[in-house]
């Protein structure tokens, strides 16, 4: 194809091509000039050509140009004695084929306006191929989708290669749409599971695409709210899954699942189980299904434990869920770290949950009052604000511990009998110790600590004291509130109010300096 430099001359010569192929399928040769434009190093020719081929393959789609049915091999319906017409639609569906993987490349290319303009094409054949598609019907009234071009289209997001974040966040408009929702579940599970098995060490990047892409998938609350198609049908049959909300949360549940069943980095297990509570639980056929990663998460220990309790919390409260030495666990998550980790306030929140049962045994409960009191020495005043609070609270729900704080006729203690390495907290003491770590704490610097620390000299109230404004409670927020406190306004500094710049006569300052 003889071109003129430059886009302007590219898009005029591309444009002359594409009206010649549409008015004469005499001219169809003409395609292999257009394709060609497609292997451009120019990233402005490359687009031109990508416009082309979306506007000559839409109309040839939507005039019914394109072979329907099982594709036969392109050289045996060209040498074989079949009619012009079927020859041509063969051989214009071969064509359509090679632009449809091209621009499956694209979407790796460098120019990520490139990338975006190959992905809207696609997602118009997609909406075309399924308005107008390609393989027969096996009966009538069957439901077709074009699934090969659009798992090329997941593909292309899930690259192991690249990280396409960028690109998958244009995607995302396209899964408001309940069948291209349904359908990336479904192609997103085949992809994972082709990766995971086709490569003896999957690369981090494919893991952080998979998931920007699975996290993005959000399925409606009801059946009724299943009506917005990006493919158009007359009607919609009763009889196709991909009308009935309890198929996609069937697919949601199968995506889930096979790409948790993989070794995931921490780093990723960490974004899963932020969302998994509010994003993935509530959606599941089957929820406890997912014991299995949770309780594996729990396992590792440190931030990724405190992350797992939120879903293990669901499970064992809506769903029945049994694991035993839950509470063993629970109590040995408490260590320094816990005050500093990022996500402390939604730690405390949970633990206080599942501390709030009268059903609790006394030992159990007086063990967790304990460990706390012990890591409070320790703690920053910020963290302290909170847990004093938190501690007095289960004194409140389970009274059979107050003798922790009073204990009438009680023995005179030589040594702590409470065993801080235990990690069984029956076998901890903490029942026969007190909370002699609270009256320490009353000597605090901070006054707020202080006076919080000094609430077990009364007798404690029936109502608990609410934790949640506390819960993420900051050393800066601290600070600023302290500024703006105001003082007395006269506060004694000294006992023998200095006089003169070096002070009394007597003073060892003024007996060897002077001023002169």
């Amino acid at each position: 194809m003889a071109r003129d430099p430059g886009p302007a001359g590219a898009r005029r010569a591309l444009g002359r091509l594409l009206e010649a192929v549409l008015a004469s399928r005499g001219e169809a040769n003409a395609v292999f000039d257009i394709l060609a434009v497609l292997q451009s190093e120019d990233q402005e020719e490359i687009q031109e050509a990508v416009r082309a081929c979306s506007r000559l393959f839409g109309a040839l789609l939507e005039r019914g140009e394109l072979f329907v049915g099982q594709l036969p091999p392109e050289e045996t319906v060209m040498a074989g004695s079949q009619g012009a017409t079927r020859k041509y639609k063969v051989w214009m569906r071969h064509r359509y084929h090679s632009c449809c993987n091209r621009l499956g490349e694209l979407l790796a290319h460098p120019s990520f306006q490139v990338k975006e303009l190959a992905l809207g094409t696609l997602m118009k054949f997609v909406q075309l191929e399924g308005a107008h598609p390609l393989e027969k019907p096996k009966w009538e009234g069957n439901y077709l989708f074009p699934r090969q071009l659009f798992k090329l289209v997941v593909e292309g997001l899930l690259s192991p290669e690249e990280d396409r974040s960028l690109l998958l966040s244009q995607f995302q408009e396209y899964l408001e749409h309940d069948d291209i929702r349904y359908h990336t579940m479904q192609a997103a599970s085949d992809t994972v599971a082709q990766v995971a098995t086709g490569h003896p060490e999957v690369p981090l990047v494919f893991w952080n695409n998979a998931f920007t892409l699975l996290s993005a998938v959000s399925l409606p609350r009801q059946e009724s709210d299943i009506s917005n198609f990006y493919v158009g049908h007359t009607e919609l049959s009763d009889k196709w899954k991909v009308v009935h909300l309890k198929e996609h949360r069937r697919a949601f549940q199968l995506m889930w699942l096979g790409f948790l069943k993989h070794e995931l980095p921490l780093s990723l297990c960490k974004k899963v189980l932020v969302i998994m509570h509010d994003s993935i639980l509530p959606h599941l056929a089957q929820p406890s299904l997912m014991i299995d990663f949770l309780t594996r998460a729990y396992d590792i220990g440190g931030a990724i434990s405190l992350l797992a309790l939120n879903g293990l919390f669901i499970l064992i409260h809506k769903h029945n869920l049994e694991y035993p030495d839950f509470y063993q666990k629970l109590y040995g998550l408490l260590d320094p770290s816990v005050f500093h980790v990022k996500y402390r306030a939604r730690f405390f929140h949970l633990a206080d949950l599942f501390l709030s049962s009268s059903h609790l045994p006394a030992y159990l409960v007086a063990a967790f009052a304990k460990r706390l009191s012990r890591l409070a020495l320790t703690a920053p005043p910020e963290a302290l604000l909170m847990v004093l609070p938190f501690i007095c609270n289960l004194l409140r729900r389970h009274p059979a511990c107050r003798v922790l704080v009073h204990r009438p006729g009680g023995p005179e203690l030589d040594a702590d009998p409470y065993d801080p390495g235990e990690e069984d907290p029956a076998k901890s003491r903490a029942l026969e110790s007190s909370l002699w770590e609270l009256q320490a704490l009353q000597r605090h610097y901070h006054p707020e600590v202080s006076k919080a620390a000094s609430v077990i000299n009364q007798a404690l109230s029936v109502p608990e004291a609410s934790i949640a404004p506390l819960l993420e409670l900051t050393a800066f927020e601290v600070f600023e509130r302290d500024l703006k406190r105001k003082g007395p306004e006269a506060v004694p500094l000294e006992f023998i109010p200095a006089q003169g710049l070096l002070g009394r006569r007597d003073d060892l300052c003024a007996q060897h300096f002077t001023l002169s």
